[in-house]
C-alpha cells in the first residue's frame, strides 16, 4: 500500500505574490494610481496657482486672512480625511475606498470652479481635500500590499514619483491659461481642468481588485485567492493550487491600536517626520509663486519658474529610486532630509535672482527624494490590519502641517523670510533625526501581517 503525499503547506501571501512575480499587473496598478497621485498633486498645488487670479476676482490683499484660509482649506479637509478615508479601508477593504475617494474628488472639484464667491469656493475646497486625502493611505497599501518584495521600495517612490508630473502639470496649465484669460477669469478654467484627470483615473480603477491581504485579514479566503488569481494571469503566471496562510485574528481595530507596544514609537516618530517636512515643504511652495511676484517677475515667468523647479523633482526621485534599495529606506530618507535642512538656509543667503532659482531648485530636488523615500518606508512599518489606518493617521499630521503652512509661509510676503526659513529648516533637522531613531530598516523585509509583539523590533 502506497502512503499519500502530505498536502503541501498553506501559502503566506507575501510568498504568493513574490511567486507571481513582477509583471503587467504591478505596471497596470502603478499607472492607474500614478494617474490619479499626479490628479491629486494638482489638486492640492493648485491653488498656490490660482490665489492671483482668485485675489484679483474678489479684492484679496496679499497675504491677507481670506487667502490664507483659501490656501488652508484643501489641507484641513485633507486631515479630517486622511484619518477618516485610512481607518475605514481597513474595516470594509481597500477597493471601495479606493474608488470613492476619486469619484468625489472629481465632484467637488468641479463644484469649486462654479463657485460664485470665497465662501463657497473655500467650502468646495475643503471638501475635494477630504476626498482626496484618503487616496494616499489607501493608493500606498495597495501598490506595497501588490508588489513583490524585491521591488516594493522602487514601485513606492515610482508612485510617489508622479507628484512631480501632477506639479508640472498644473505648473503648465497655469502658465497656458495665462496667456489666454485674464487671471480673474483664468483660475476657474484652471480648477475645472485639474479635476477632469480623476475621471480617466475612476473608471480604470473599476478592474483593480481589492488588496489580497486585506481579504484575507477579514477573513474572505476563496475572494483573496481570486485576486491573486487576476495577478497571476495578468503576469503569465500560476498560483499555486494551495491554501492561502490566514493571519491570526486581529483584535478590534481602532486608532488607538497604533500606540499600543512597539507600534506607538513607531506611530510617534513617524508622524513628526510627517508633519515637519510637510510644514516645510507647503509652507514654501504653498507661497512661492506670490513671492516671486511680490519679487517683481511677471504672472508667465512667476509660472516658468515653477514649472522648472517641478522638473527639479523628477532627478530627485529618481535617485530615491535607486537609494532605497541599495543604502536602505531610513538612510536615504535621512540623508535627504539633511540636504533640505541646508537647502533651506542656502536659500536664505541667495541674493541675486539665479542663486534663488538654484537654492530652489535643490529644495525641489531634496524635498522630494524625502517624500519618496518616507513613502517607501511608511506603509512597511505598519502591519496589514492597521495599514491604512497608520496611513492615514500620520499622513493627518501632515496635513495638520499644511493647515499650518499658509499661515507660517506667508512670513516669506511679510518680511520675515530669516524666521520662516530658520523654522523651516529646524522641521527638516528634526525629522531626520527622528527617521534614524526609528532603528528599523525594512529593505528586503517581508510586509508585517499580525500586530508587532510588545518587544518587536
Amino acid at each position: 500500500m502506497t502512503a499519500s503525499a502530505p498536502p503541501e503547506k498553506a501559502l503566506a501571501v507575501d510568498d504568493a505574490v513574490d511567486r507571481l512575480g513582477l509583471g503587467p499587473f504591478q505596471w497596470r496598478l502603478l499607472a492607474i494610481c500614478g494617474l490619479t497621485w499626479a490628479a491629486d498633486a494638482m489638486e492640492v498645488l493648485l491653488m498656490g496657482f490660482a490665489l492671483p487670479g482668485i485675489s484679483a476676482a474678489f479684492g484679496l490683499a496679499r497675504g491677507s486672512a481670506t487667502a490664507t484660509l483659501l490656501l488652508s482649506a484643501t489641507f484641513a479637509g485633507m486631515l479630517v480625511g486622511a484619518m477618516f478615508w485610512g481607518w475605514l479601508a481597513d474595516r470594509i477593504g481597500r477597493r471601495t475606498v479606493f474608488l470613492a475617494t476619486v469619484a468625489l474628488g472629481v465632484v467637488f472639484g468641479l463644484l469649486g470652479a462654479a463657485a460664485p464667491g470665497v465662501t463657497w469656493l473655500a467650502l468646495a475646497r475643503f471638501l475635494t481635500g477630504f476626498a482626496i486625502g484618503g487616496t494616499l493611505p489607501v493608493d500606498y497599501a495597495m501598490m506595497a500590499e501588490f508588489v513583490p518584495t524585491a521591488w516594493r521600495g522602487r514601485f513606492l517612490v515610482y508612485l510617489e514619483s508622479f507628484w512631480a508630473l501632477g506639479t508640472v502639470a498644473v505648473a503648465a496649465l497655469a502658465w497656458g491659461l495665462s496667456t489666454y484669460f485674464e487671471p480673474g477669469q483664468a483660475w476657474r478654467w484652471l480648477l475645472g481642468l485639474a479635476a477632469l484627470p480623476g475621471v480617466v483615473g475612476l473608471v480604470a480603477r473599476l478592474g483593480i481588485p481589492d488588496s489580497p491581504r486585506s481579504l484575507l485579514a477579514r477573513g474572505r479566503e476563496a475572494a483573496a485567492r481570486e485576486a491573486l488569481s487576476r495577478v497571476a494571469r495578468a503576469n503569465g503566471t500560476t498560483l499555486p493550487d494551495v491554501p492561502l496562510l490566514a493571519p491570526p485574528p486581529a483584535p478590534r481595530i481602532t486608532p488607538a491600536t497604533l500606540f499600543g507596544g512597539v507600534l506607538a514609537r513607531r506611530t510617534v516618530l513617524l508622524a513628526l517626520i510627517w508633519f515637519g517636512l510637510s510644514l516645510g515643504y507647503y509652507g514654501l511652495f504653498s507661497w512661492l509663486p506670490s513671492y516671486l511676484r511680490a519679487q517683481g517677475l511677471e504672472l508667465g515667468a512667476v509660472y516658468r519658474t515653477s514649472l522648472l523647479l517641478a522638473l527639479a523633482q523628477i532627478p530627485g526621485y529618481v535617485l530615491a529610486a535607486y537609494l532605497v534599495e541599495q543604502v536602505g529606506r531610513r538612510a536615504t530618507l535621512v540623508g535627504y532630509l539633511a540636504v533640505s535642512a541646508l537647502g533651506a538656509y542656502l536659500f536664505l543667503l541667495a541674493g541675486t535672482p539665479n542663486a534663488v532659482l538654484a537654492t530652489s531648485a535643490l529644495l525641489s530636488f531634496a524635498l522630494l527624494g524625502a517624500w519618496g523615500a518616507l513613502y517607501a518606508y511608511t506603509p512597511e512599518l505598519f502591519p496589514t490590519p492597521v495599514r491604512t489606518t497608520g496611513m492615514g493617521f500620520v499622513s493627518s499630521m501632515a496635513r495638520l502641517a499644511s493647515v499650518l503652512s499658509p499661515s507660517v509661509g506667508a512670513m516669506l510676503l511679510t518680511g520675515r523670510l530669516g524666521v520662516a526659513l530658520t523654522l523651516f529648516s529646524a522641521c527638516f533637522a528634526v525629522a531626520a533625526v527622528c527617521g534614524w531613531l526609528i532603528g528599523v530598516e525594512t529593505r528586503g523585509q517581508k510586509l508585517p501581517d499580525t500586530l508587532l509583539p510588545e518587544n518587536g523590533a
